[in-house]
């Protein structure tokens, strides 16, 4: 553990206090079973997320798969994967889709470039860094579209159309439990619903 990271409780994330980290500086971090990842030079330690969070990521892979790999449209891949892009290196985002014609920037062990599509699961002490740091950062880097999950409220926010000045999403929609979620850049359509139903403990 580095020094500069302070000790967490479960599901929070902690920052270092300079930001100066880089991909080289942050390779040769433990394999602790924590998750980090490097936003504008800012190292961020996650720790274990809850079984719920795991559940609905499980669920959300198995309707990408189906609708973006089965019909090889894309490829979808899952935490723990590396994502190296600009201002990211890495993240490492819960579920990440990258289009077939764009598989020549999965190398390496890691996704070098810009995905087509990223979904991150909020946890109680990861909000501020997927709604807000995240948000910016992908926006920035020019990320077509990013879910934001929100396993308290049951519903997902689809963020699309970056703008790499502002550093912000010009365009989103929140899609309720009751509502169909339909991607604005992607042939997938799926019932908000089913991420998160059957979960044998639904705490967040």
């Amino acid at each position: 553990m580095t020094a500069d990271i302070a000790t967490a409780p479960p599901e929070l994330t902690t920052r270092s206090l300079d930001a100066n980290w880089s991909y080289a500086r942050w390779s040769q971090l433990p394999d602790d079973g924590n998750r980090y990842e490097v936003i504008d030079g800012v190292l961020y330690r996650t720790t274990a997320p809850s079984f719920f969070h795991q559940w609905i990521i499980s669920r959300m892979t198995r309707v990408l798969q189906t609708q973006l790999e089965d019909t090889s449209i894309g490829i979808v891949a899952f935490a723990p994967i590396g994502l190296l892009m600009p201002g990211c290196d890495p993240v490492q985002p819960d579920i990440v889709a990258v289009r077939s014609e764009d598989r020549g920037i999965i190398y390496d062990r890691r996704i070098n470039g810009v995905p087509a599509l990223i979904v991150e699961v909020l946890s109680p002490g990861n909000a501020e860094k997927d709604t807000t740091i995240k948000r910016t950062a992908y926006a920035r880097a020019e990320l077509p579209e990013y879910w934001i999950v929100r396993p308290a409220e049951r519903d997902v926010l689809v963020l699309s159309q970056p703008d790499t000045a502002l550093g912000e999403y010009l365009h989103s929609v929140t899609f309720a439990q009751s509502h169909e979620l339909i991607s604005p850049t992607l042939p997938i359509r799926a019932a908000v619903a089913s991420f998160f139903a059957g979960s044998p403990d639904e705490t967040v």
